[in-house]
């Protein structure tokens, strides 16, 4: 096992959970489970009240990542204002591909998650679990947005709608 691989993550670096978004590294602990010494990272999900342990040489197994780039979230700021792509297949189909998407942690497939499940005020109503899938992708897309850009979470947001509805005009 290569050292860089276990000191790419410290405490206080904010990494991305793929199954849980954002979160904080707190500390970094040495526990025994079943006989064996384990490290672990420990990492704080403040918005839902969570603290996550993950063993420090499984955490890029699992998906673990650091923030993207402002780079990928330009990126995914130009996915949200392409025009959505809705396909034909059953609604179950699509909703497993797009809980997928979500629980991928991939910033870019997330963003087409909110792209392609918005609505503006003029479409016909979202059904429940529709809206359910869009509130969950763009609450992960607004907090990694505004823990990358270093501000709040309204802000975040804001941006976020605004490129939605200027998307819709």
């Amino acid at each position: 096992m290569s050292k860089s691989k276990k000191n790419e993550f410290r405490p206080n670096d904010f990494v991305v959970y793929p199954a849980h978004g954002v979160g904080k590294i707190v500390s970094i602990e040495r526990q025994e489970v079943a006989g064996f010494e384990l490290e672990l990272f420990v990492i704080s999900f403040e918005k839902d009240k969570m603290t996550l342990r993950v063993p420090t040489h499984k955490a890029t197994e699992v998906g673990m990542r650091s923030l993207s780039s402002p780079d990928v979230v330009a990126h995914a700021m130009k996915t949200l204002k392409g025009k959505a792509k809705v396909k034909k297949a059953m609604w179950s189909r699509r909703a497993q591909e797009y809980e997928q998407k979500i629980n991928s942690g991939d910033l870019i497939a997330i963003a087409e998650v909110v792209r392609d499940l918005h609505r503006a005020d003029d479409q016909r109503e979202q059904s429940y679990s529709e809206r359910q899938l869009y509130e969950a992708a763009l609450e992960r897309l607004t907090r990694e947005i505004a823990a990358v850009a270093g501000n709040d979470e309204i802000a975040a947001a804001k941006e976020i709608g605004e490129v939605l509805i200027s998307r819709a005009a």
